[in-house]
């Protein structure tokens, strides 16, 4: 199986999650949701379809021509212990073990088994020769390399246990605003998709925006009301709950529109239903504080990616396949193993 074969299967994968009828598409999130009340419908239908967008020939090709993948198949094993924050989010390590011609040796969340699983069953049924390219184990002993993506406690074990083998271990990060006074309703509404979609659960979500003058607040809060939809999830729901109870009886000062608490902070990562504000005063003062918190931030998003080093308000949660985890080139480190 060489290069060209590898690549094809994957464009192919693309193809059958994109030409999923609606019934499949229907007991796929079924069985998605009962297996994780937090990956609903929408959630799952919006992760489906953002890995069809990085599995695209042009998408595929636009990524993997700065790259010379080893041709043949190698017999590394390379351990991934994969996160399920959000739905399917360790496909991409996934293919990039698989595309790098090694073996992936994978431990599934069990948070997320039934989407991971069905995309391991789409690809061996496209080419089954990767049938013994994927192994799903649930002690990842004695690898040639490791991958491993959880909170900042598990990445304390990950290193103890994985530290003496070539590895990428990955902590918390999370994702920030930035306003600069001119944004629109329709502004509001993209950043909204990053800060809501997947219920705010994954590292890409925005927990914190930077603005100039609190008085945008409430102009930003009226705006997003149309995302009040996510009160209706019973476990997001019970979140904003505790916390704005937590809030209350503190007496600790803070703005809600009944489904999103606004408190000043200068921590990054916020509760779920809890969003994180900061003042700043120029924009050289702000761009050295995010630069002094870099190795905290997954990504920063802006109006039209204005701000350095910023992605477009609306854009966080659709990354192409370049964008690594913590800018770490994941399939640099892979092909490099050899």
């Amino acid at each position: 199986m060489n290069v060209a074969d590898r690549i094809s299967a994957f464009v192919a994968l693309g193809k059958r999650i994109k030409e999923l009828s609606s019934e499949e598409l229907e007991e796929l999130q079924w069985r998605a949701k009962n297996g994780n009340n937090w990956f609903s419908e929408e959630a799952v239908a919006h992760a489906l379809e953002g890995i069809s967008f990085m599995l695209s020939p042009e998408s595929l090709s636009s990524w993997l021509r700065n790259y010379s993948l080893n041709e043949k198949f190698s017999n590394l094993r390379v351990g991934v212990l994969m996160a399920g924050n959000i739905p399917a989010v360790g496909f991409h390590d996934l293919m990039c073990v698989l595309l790098a011609g090694h073996i992936a040796s994978v431990k599934l969340s069990s948070s997320d088994t039934i989407l991971m699983k069905w995309i391991i069953n789409q690809l061996i049924q496209i080419d089954d020769r990767f049938a013994s390219r994927v192994e799903q184990e649930e002690m990842l002993k004695n690898k040639d390399a490791y991958i491993a993506t959880g909170s900042d406690n598990s990445a304390r074990y990950f290193n103890y246990y994985f530290g003496k083998y070539p590895h990428i271990i990955r902590q918390n990060r999370t994702s920030v605003a930035v306003l600069n006074g001119t944004e629109t309703i329709r502004d509001y509404l993209k950043l909204g998709n990053d800060i809501f979609q997947y219920y705010g659960l994954g590292c890409r979500n925005v927990s914190k925006i930077f603005l100039k003058d609190e008085q945008q607040l409430q102009e930003f809060l009226g705006a997003i009301q149309v995302f009040e939809k996510v009160a209706a999830h019973h476990k997001y729901v019970n979140n904003y709950d505790y916390n704005k109870s937590i809030l209350l009886v503190n007496g600790e000062k803070h703005l809600d529109n009944g489904f999103l608490i606004l408190r000043a902070s200068e921590s990054f990562v916020s509760p779920i239903s809890v969003l994180f504000y900061e003042l700043y005063e120029s924009q050289d003062q702000l761009e050295k504080l995010l630069e002094s918190n870099a190795s905290k931030i997954q990504c920063i998003v802006s109006k039209d990616g204005d701000f350095k080093n910023s992605i477009p308000f609306g854009t966080a949660q659709s990354p192409a396949p370049w964008d690594y985890a913590d800018g770490v080139d994941t399939l640099e480190f892979l092909i490099h193993l050899n």
